[in-house]
Formats: structure tokens, C-alpha cells, sequence
């Protein structure tokens, strides 16, 4: 996070005798070795002169420290690292406890900004800490898999008590200055411009004993009894284990705290080390730390971001549909202060449109995440219309309607001619070529995909497809966009079902191949929600519809029908009146409050969709481990996602790992789709899929990207001599 640039501290020494040392390593003083050990230098040299009476630690440009820089850890984790001596598990906690906290002269934190993980570690073994109220303080490091590693399992529960504590460190939830006021995490709020001159007189006053010297380590006051500790760390430990079953590192952390109550700070810092340093190679923290760099490499595009391309400001967007889609787009834009005019085709549609919007706000009002001023500020920002008039200076369009093509073509060429020439015209079909939307136009330069995943306000995912026609420009400014509206914008070339929906259409087809031929549904749901998906493949074709999971099945089947399954299960069940939740019965029956439950009736429409197969129960497929069930169901998920990258939709592995972990809610301790499948190698998943093939048919058939892969024993993420991009 340092770039090239040397991370460092400077030490300045007052007139006052008071040592100010300065972290500076841009953006956000991240705490690299170069840093640490600067930060160690500053401490001795402070601590030998005879000028200095006390010394005060600050972050220069107005924050204090985003905590350890996590490129390091690549290095770490590969063993690549030239500081032996940070191999040695807590050589940095020691120079906190030692040179810091155990120093003979007193040591206040001085906090603006930020203060997370290794930055509020270094504060804590400060004697005080004095912060700016809008300052963050926080814990986050379970985040990447880890426990925090330098002394921040021992010194925040003797500093805010053990349930905040917890809390801070298994939520990864960072508090503002305030709070950590009345927490007991600082001891006085200031403003910035205040801030270092309070810190250099309370540094003096601890001196003159005219304020507590608190070494963090030792104090007990705020830890609760040892029988009652012990009840909430029990409580703890269940809840985590409850929430995270896959998750071994946020009980990990618990057990590190309870070691420095039981058995002393000393030997709490001792574990903390040692498991910190397990944690860190663990198969967990490697796939949440590929996951952290890939969301953040997801907007460097080659041949797109590195042109020099300035966003240009969207002020105003227009939004054709005021549907589910629509509805959720604009909340999600006006939310972002975005003016938002919403089209609709009748006064009707329009008022549950923007009924529609008010609800989504409303629900934020309710959890308390938003006051009444905002709500109504907010949606004044939202104006209604039924023609095109309000067009003629609007930055973007969206168009968000049924999916019928001549519809989206009309709706297209009426565009050209009412918004203004620089205007972006984006469709969030998910299933339509844009080439044939944008066919009926002159400015195909100007179309793109935004394709946003439902419910748009809350899924994190936004892909930005484009076409060979569409300008860098415009995706230079959607990318921007993307970054403001807070979702994670992934650039994807134009094919049916671009990246996610592509590569996850074999997730469902693989799952009913299995049915048909004789493995339980509601097994096939279990073992999947235990790998770690929010949902199952037919409890969530019950949440989308059925109407919906047989057009865009189709789509699928009309343009890959070598390696689509076909199957008449969900038709004959839709013929039947079901359709999914909505109609309350699905593959599960639904009560009142959507509670899904198995129904006996499923076999009789499965034994009518294996005669129509004209395919037999296989009875191995009867006995399935979770294992088997995972990798039959997601190996044909690799397998596409291995022709997506073939074929240039994708510019790189790491955006599908992204697409996945917020697209389809795969589980990010695992890495991501393609991340995950390079734990199994490329020769393992190629002789599944062959065996499978023999077995089962074109379905599993390996593409040619796998099978060249697996001959080499390559990886499938790393790049490689790419077919000609389709970006």
C-alpha cells in the first residue's frame, strides 16, 4: 500500500520536551516493516535523549494508521519475507509491550481519521489515547482469517470489557472517536486542529502525575469476574460456531482472550502470537486475502483504465421501468445523492414504482439506519414521468424492463433521439446481446450493460458489460459510478448470461441431472448450504420463480444446447400451479412466513421428468457424500467459468472469483470460484468431468482451457496466452 515509496516515522522533539513521532506511509500510514521498525528507532532514540520528557505518536495527513499493510502478508504467507525477524510469532508485540508500554517515559496516542487492527494495537500500548470524535477505531483483522496479532486480543477487553471487546474484534464493527469515549478506549475527544497540542499536555501531565499512567496490559477493572467471563466466552463460542460452522479462526480468537484472563496478559500475548502465525498460512486467511486484493483489482482493466481516461460527472440519470429492478436501481442511486428521473409506461406502474423506492427506504428508517430528514431528503431526489420531455439533460440512462427485444430496441432508438449526444445508454438486461438491443441505433458507442443483481439496493455485485462498439470512456465513467453507488463494478465482455449468470447456468442443470437420476433433493440443498452458499439450487430456483428460471434456462439451451441438460421437471410443476414461493409451493411448501419445508409430492413430478429423459436411477447416485454432491454440482461451474476466461468475457480469474462471491454468494473463505477449484488442480477436476462424461454424458464434458490446463498441471487462474478479448 506503500507503493515504492519507503514507509517511515519522523521524530520531532518541542521545546515542551515532548517527542512527537509521525507514521508517513500514504494512504493511509499502513504500518509495513520499513514502518515498524522506523517506528521502533524513533521509540529508542526518543527514549535515550535527555531532551525528551514524554513522547506522543500521530499519523501524518490526518490519519493516524489503517493497520498492518497487508501486502506484507503475501510474503509472509509464501515465506518470502526479509524480516526474519517478524517470522518470529509476536516480535512486534513484544516491542509494543517492551519498548512502548514498559518505557520510562509516558506515550499518548494522538488519533484523526483512522485507527484499525495493527494502527489501534500500537495506540492501546500507548499510556493514553486522545482521538478526533469522527476518528475510527477498530479491530477488523478476522476479516482476512486472522486474530489481531499485535497484543489486541489482551489489551481491548482490559480497556472497553469483554462483551465489547468481542463484539469489535468477531464483527470486525469499528467504533467512532465518541463512542470509544464513553467505551474507555480514549480517554478525551478534541477536534482535529486541537488534537496533537492536547495529546503533548496530557503526555506531560501523566509525567507530573497529574494524570493516570496506564500501561494497557495490567489493568483489570473493566474485566468482569472469572466465572462470569467464562459465561460469556461460552456464549460467545456458540454463537460464533452457530454463524460461521466453516469458520475456525473467530473461535480461535476467543480462546486466545480466555488465555490471557485465566492465565495471565503474558501468556495471552504468548498464544496470540503462536495462532496468529497458524492463522496466517491457514487455507482460510490465503482465500480471504486473494478475495480482499481481487475486489480491489476489479477496476483495472487492461486497454481501458491505464489510457489516461478522466471520468466525466454523471449529474442526472434517467431509469426506464419502475419494476422490481428499477425500483431497487434507483434507491440505490439516490441513495448516492443522485437526482433520479423514473419512467413508466402508465400513471399505475408508476406510483408502485416509486412505492416501490419509498419501501426500500423505509426499511432502512425502521433498522435505524437512516433519520426521517434523510428518508425525506433522500426521495426528494426520486421525480416520476410518463414521457421522454425530462430526458434532454440527463447524463445516463438505465433501461430496466421485461426482457422482450423489439421492446428493448424501440425503447432504444426513442433514446437516441430525446437524451442529449454524450448521454450513456445502459441496459440491465441479464439474459439479451446488447449488439442486438443497441441494433436499431446510430450510437452503439454509447451502449453498455449495467447489470445490476436483485435486490439492486443491497447486492454488492454490478456488472459492466460492453460490447466491441462500446467507448473506454463510457466504461471509464460506469466504473466511477459503480465506486459511488458503493458496489463493486466487474468489467465483462458480451455473451449470453455474461460472466455470472454464464458460468453459474450449469449449477441448477447439474443439480436436476442428479435428481432425475435418483440423489435427494432436499440432500443435494443441505450439502451445498453446508459448503457455504446462502441457499441451495432449488430453494433459490423456489426464490426466483419458476417463470423466470425457465426463460433464462432457455436462453441457455437455445445457445449452448452441446452441454445444456434439459429436463421437463420444473415445466411439469409449473404446469401444476407451482411456480416457486410466491405460490407458496414449490420444491418446498411455504408457510406464512416463507419458512420452507420438504414435500413428499416432489418424487411423483421427478419420476414423470425421468420417463420424459428417458434416463434411470443410478443407484450410486443414491448414496452420495457431501463431498461428491459439491463437486458434481460445482466442477461444471469451473468448467464454464474456464470458457468465459477462454473466450475473453473475463479479463481475469480473480474478477470471476468476485463475480461468484457477490454475484452467487459463494462462499469468500473459500476463495472464489476459480481460486477454490485450484485447491482440487486442474488434473483432478478434468478427470472427474471425463469419468462424469462417460458416466452421464456432453453435460460434464471438460472444455478445452480445462483439458489444456490439466495436460500441463497449470492452474486455471494464472494467466495465460488469452484467446483474442472480447473487452
Amino acid at each position: 500500500m506503500g507503493g515504492n515509496a519507503k514507509g517511515r516515522t519522523t521524530l520531532e522533539v518541542g521545546a515542551d520536551g515532548v517527542a512527537l513521532i509521525t507514521i508517513i506511509n500514504p494512504p493511509v500510514n499502513s504500518l509495513s516493516f520499513d514502518v515498524l521498525n522506523s517506528l521502533k528507532e524513533s521509540y529508542d532514540q526518543a527514549l535515550r535523549r535527555n531532551d525528551v520528557k514524554a513522547i506522543v505518536v500521530t499519523g501524518a495527513n490526518g490519519k493516524f494508521s489503517g493497520g498492518f499493510d497487508i501486502t506484507a502478508f503475501g510474503g509472509l504467507q509464501g515465506g518470502k519475507s526479509n524480516f526474519v525477524e517478524m517470522q518470529k510469532p509476536g516480535h512486534v508485540s513484544e516491542i509494543l509491550s517492551d519498548t512502548v508500554e514498559g518505557a520510562r517515559k509516558p506515550s499518548v496516542a494522538a488519533i484523526d481519521g483512522l485507527a484499525l487492527g495493527g494502527g489501534l494495537e500500537v495506540a492501546m500500548a500507548c499510556h493514553a489515547r486522545i482521538s478526533t470524535p469522527s476518528a475510527q477505531l477498530g479491530l477488523p483483522e478476522l476479516q482476512l482469517g486472522i486474530i489481531p496479532g499485535f497484543g489486541g486480543t489482551q489489551r481491548l477487553p482490559r480497556l472497553v470489557g469483554l462483551s465489547k471487546a468481542l463484539e469489535m474484534m468477531l464483527m470486525s464493527k469499528p467504533i467512532k472517536g465518541e463512542e470509544a469515549h464513553s467505551l474507555g478506549l480514549v480517554d478525551a475527544v478534541v477536534s482535529s486542529n486541537e488534537l496533537v497540542q492536547t495529546a503533548r499536555r496530557w503526555a506531560l501531565d501523566i509525567l507530573a502525575r497529574r494524570r493516570p499512567w496506564v500501561a494497557s496490559l495490567h489493568k483489570t477493572n473493566k474485566l468482569e469476574p472469572l466465572g462470569e467471563a467464562r459465561e460469556i466466552l461460552k456464549f460467545a463460542r456458540a454463537q460464533a460456531r452457530k454463524q460461521a460452522p466453516n469458520l475456525t479462526h473467530p473461535v480461535v480468537c476467543i480462546d486466545v482472550i480466555e488465555e490471557g484472563i485465566v492465565s495471565g496478559p503474558r501468556a495471552g500475548l504468548q498464544k496470540e502470537a503462536e495462532e496468529f502465525q497458524r492463522l496466517l498460512h491457514s487455507d482460510t486467511s490465503k482465500s480471504l486475502m486473494h478475495i480482499f486484493f481481487a475486489q480491489r483489482g476489479t477496476s483495472k482493466v487492461p486497454g481501458i483504465t491505464d489510457l489516461g481516461l478522466v471520468p466525466r460527472q454523471v449529474k442526472k440519470v434517467a431509469i426506464l421501468g419502475g419494476g422490481l429492478m428499477g425500483s431497487g436501481i434507483a434507491t440505490a442511486l439516490i441513495l448516492s445523492n443522485y437526482p433520479v428521473i423514473l419512467k413508466e409506461v402508465n400513471e399505475k406502474f408508476l406510483q408502485s414504482g416509486i412505492d416501490r423506492v419509498k419501501a426500500n427506504l423505509q426499511s432502512r428508517v425502521k433498522k435505524g439506519q437512516m433519520t426521517r430528514e434523510k428518508f425525506d431528503r433522500t426521495l426528494s431526489l426520486l421525480k416520476g414521468v410518463l414521457d421522454y420531455e425530462n430526458f434532454r439533460d440527463v447524463d445516463m440512462v438505465i433501461e430496466a424492463v421485461i426482457e422482450n427485444v423489439s421492446l428493448k430496441q424501440q425503447i432504444f432508438a426513442d433514446l437516441e433521439k430525446y437524451c442529449p449526444s454524450h448521454c450513456i445508454l445502459a441496459s440491465n438486461t441479464s439474459t439479451i446481446d446488447l449488439n442486438l438491443i443497441g441494433h436499431k441505433t446510430r450510437s452503439q458507442d454509447r451502449i453498455v450493460g449495467a447489470h445490476f443483481f436483485s435486490p439492486a439496493h443491497v447486492m454488492p455485485l454490478l456488472e459492466i458489460v460492453r460490447t466491441q462498439k462500446t467507448s473506454p470512456q463510457v466504461i471509464v465513467d460506469l466504473l466511477d459510478l459503480g465506486k459511488k453507488i458503493k458496489k463493486t463494478p466487474v468489467v465483462v465482455g458480451n455473451c449470453t448470461g455474461f460472466a455470472v449468470n454464464r458460468m453459474f447456468f450449469p449449477y441448477s442443470q447439474a443439480a436436476i441431472l442428479l435428481v432425475e437420476r435418483g440423489t435427494d433433493v432436499y440432500q443435494i440443498d443441505r450439502a451445498i448450504t453446508k459448503f457455504g452458499m446462502p441457499m441451495g439450487p432449488f430453494r433459490m430456483v423456489d426464490l426466483v420463480g419458476f417463470g423466470v428460471a425457465i426463460a433464462t434456462g432457455t436462453q441457455f439451451v437455445e445457445n449452448f444446447p452441446e452441454r445444456s441438460y434439459k429436463s421437463m421437471l420444473i415445466p411439469l410443476m409449473q404446469e401444476d400451479k407451482r411456480a416457486g414461493e410466491t405460490t407458496r409451493k414449490g420444491f418446498y411448501l411455504y408457510d406464512d412466513k416463507r419458512k420452507a419445508s420438504p414435500d413428499p409430492q416432489i418424487k411423483k413430478y421427478i419420476e414423470k421428468a425421468r420417463e420424459v429423459s428417458g434416463v434411470s436411477v443410478d443407484p450410486k447416485l443414491m448414496k452420495l457424500s457431501d463431498k461428491d454432491i459439491v463437486e458434481m454440482i460445482f466442477f461444471p461451474v469451473v468448467n464454464e467459468a474456464c470458457r468465459v476466461l477462454d473466450e475473453g468475457i473475463a479479463v481475469k480469474a480473480a474478477d470471476l472469483d468476485i463475480a461468484a462471491v457477490m454475484g452467487m454468494g459463494f462462499p469468500p473463505y473459500r476463495g472464489g470460484i476459480m481460486f477454490w477449484a485450484d485447491s482440487f488442480g486442474s488434473k483432478y477436476i478434468y478427470s472427474r468431468l471425463e469419468e462424469w462424461t462417460k458416466l452421464y454424458g456432453e453435460f460434464f464434458k471438460p472444455s478445452s482451457y480445462l483439458a489444456e490446463r490439466a495436460t500441463k498441471g497449470a492452474s486455471l487462474s494464472s494467466a495465460a496466452e488469452q484467446a483474442k478479448s472480447r473487452l
